[in-house]
């Protein structure tokens, strides 16, 4: 406890070394009250929670009648602000649509305490600053990004147990979408004490499926991939057989991308691992039920010979280290791989681009393929996107919960005939024409008025929006204005996409390590993914024996790795515990 005390009295100090060093950084690139000691937020912090005064604000688990604010109070907060956010002239972050109905329909007045943009770490620099200079917090703070900075404001001791105030405020149905994966809490926990709230986003949104060109498969005569065998036949076709017909050999199977490494979001490499049961760069599940790091596993040596075959026939790019994500990609639409992997979502961007250059080409998705043993293994997704912190000193927390409640229960999956049926607003995301509903952009502008609540999408059930997709995929009717929603926006590929998703959950490995780093990540991790990046990049590419794998496991346990193990471990047994 003692190490705690003196982190959080240092604190101010390390943040402020750090801000000044951003601060010039910001400003080169044209960017631009006391707050209560510890123990004195801790006494306010429990007194909130139990004792905040209803002042007509709900306080029962559970209830449906809406609570008005009278005399109106106002939530101060703070949150970036992206370039995705744009305004009707004359609105603004502080004057909008949606600012105008929180204080119709509650009594609360939402007010920016100030306003950063989220480009050039604008936002946090400023943050970083209140926080070493010891400025007051806003009521809320939003937040998606830099997780240290997150851990920083929690270390702070500045805000209350939020999940205190979860369970005594928060809706059913808020409740049931955060038990989706309770998980989601551990990031946002100190002390067996859950301070931060979750923003929960959709459930495998970055989930991994197969694209293929169709048009390449078919011309070929090839069936589908549904093992490593199979795969590597339609690999070494479109190598080989000129599948774009052009006369020459300029075509290859796969496109990856490892320069950010292999287990990433787009032209992803980590399914290749999870044929053979992990996933690197993450810490997994073991059978024991303890945790450990793919990268240094068992599975990871076969993957690498694998990589390494592939990579000698020619199967890969011979760029692939040096392509990022979307580099990669553009292989792909550029009709020079005939496969991809990556989300459902890519038919919007980028793989129609690849009818730029062939306006006959076509793509389809597939189910990820099994490995030499049966086993199928993609990264999952996490279920949260964010977080919201609540001021131990904030006089009414549970304003907060009535205005998200009802953001839960009414817009996450909008009734029908309910205020949100067509959209969030009229004549921002959707207007009247003729006497029909339009809600393209260039009917109604392209606003997005839900980018302008206090948790960036107002509100989402993980689960929903992928068990949607997946039934208009099987054809059946659109019947609530959220599966209207989507029909309208989804294509068929997309759709078709979603299915497969769904029905490969089961082969979903997720990252199991989501706290703060650990003592022994802060002095080795650099070290040790250097090492790592040297090792793997070597074998794939031939330069190495792929049983150097085995030396490096030895040199990357006794550099650090053992220490980090237990330290990882130790965590995930104090996170389970505190979120029973």
């Amino acid at each position: 406890m003692q190490l705690k005390e003196n982190k959080r009295k240092l604190l101010p100090t390390m943040v402020l070394a750090g801000v000044m060093s951003l601060t010039a950084i910001t400003s080169a690139c044209g960017n631009n009250n006391n707050a209560p000691d510890n123990a004195n937020a801790s006494t306010n912090a429990n007194a909130t929670a139990s004792d905040a005064p209803a002042n007509n604000a709900a306080e029962d688990n559970g209830t449906n009648e809406l609570k008005k604010y009278d005399p109106p109070i106002t939530i101060s907060y703070l949150r970036p602000w992206g370039p995705d956010v744009t305004f009707k002239d004359g609105e603004d972050a502080d004057n909008n649509v949606h600012t105008k109905w929180a204080l119709d329909k509650f009594g609360i007045k939402l007010k920016n305490q100030w306003i950063a943009p989220s480009t050039n770490n604008a936002f946090e620099t400023k943050l970083r600053l209140s926080l070493a200079t010891n400025e007051k917090m806003p009521d809320i703070i939003s937040y998606r990004g830099d997780f240290t900075l997150v851990r920083e404001l929690i270390d702070s001791g500045r805000f209350v147990d939020a999940g205190e105030l979860f369970d005594k405020y928060a809706s059913q149905t808020w409740k049931d979408a955060m038990n989706e994966d309770p998980t989601v809490w551990y990031p946002y926990m100190e002390d067996g004490k859950r301070v931060g709230i979750p923003i929960l986003d959709y459930a495998y949104n970055g989930d991994p499926v197969m694209w293929i060109r169709e048009d390449w498969m078919q011309k070929l005569g090839l069936p589908a991939p549904k093992t490593l065998a199979d795969l590597e036949k339609v690999m070494d076709a479109f190598t080989n057989q000129d599948p774009d017909g052009n006369g020459k050999k300029d075509t290859y199977g796969l496109a990856i991308g490892f320069k950010n490494w292999l287990n990433t979001w787009m032209s992803d490499a980590g399914w290749i691992f999870g044929m053979y049961g992990t996933q690197p760069n993450q810490w997994n599940k073991a059978a024991d039920g303890t945790l450990e790091y793919g990268s240094v596993s068992a599975g990871s040596k076969q993957a690498l010979a694998t990589l390494q075959s592939w990579m000698s026939k020619g199967y890969l790019p011979t760029e692939a280290g040096l392509y990022d994500e979307t580099k990669a990609s553009e292989d792909f639409t550029a009709g020079k791989a005939g496969i991809v992997v990556g989300p459902h979502w890519m038919p919007a961007w980028p793989l129609e681009d690849v009818k730029k250059n062939n306006k006959d080409a076509q793509y389809k998705a597939y189910a990820l393929p099994a490995g030499p043993d049966g086993k199928v293994g993609r990264h999952g997704t996490t279920n949260s996107n964010g977080v919201v912190l609540i001021n131990a000193e904030m006089e009414h927390p549970e304003a907060f919960f009535e205005y998200q409640n009802y953001l839960f229960d009414q817009l996450a999956n909008p009734p029908a005939g309910g205020e949100f049926e067509n959209g969030m607003a009229e004549g921002y995301d959707w207007v009247m024409v003729d006497g029909q509903v339009k809600k393209d952009a260039a009917s109604t502008g392209g606003f997005a008025p839900e980018k302008y609540t206090l948790t960036f999408d107002g509100a989402r059930i993980p689960s929903l929006n992928m068990q949607v997709l997946a039934k208009l995929a099987n054809g059946e009717e659109a019947t609530t204005p959220f599966e209207k929603k989507n029909k309208l926006s989804a294509t068929q590929p997309l759709l078709e996409a979603a299915k497969i998703v769904l029905e490969q959950k089961d082969a979903v490995m997720p990252q199991m390590f989501t706290g703060a780093p650990t003592e022994t990540m802060q002095t080795s991790n650099d070290i040790l993914t250097k090492m790592e990046k040297d090792t793997f990049s070597q074998i794939i590419y031939g330069k190495a024996p792929v049983d150097s794998f085995d030396k490096f496991v030895e040199k990357w346990k006794s550099s650090g790795g053992d220490k980090i193990t237990q330290e990882v471990n130790d965590w995930y047994k104090s996170v389970s515990a505190g979120a029973k």
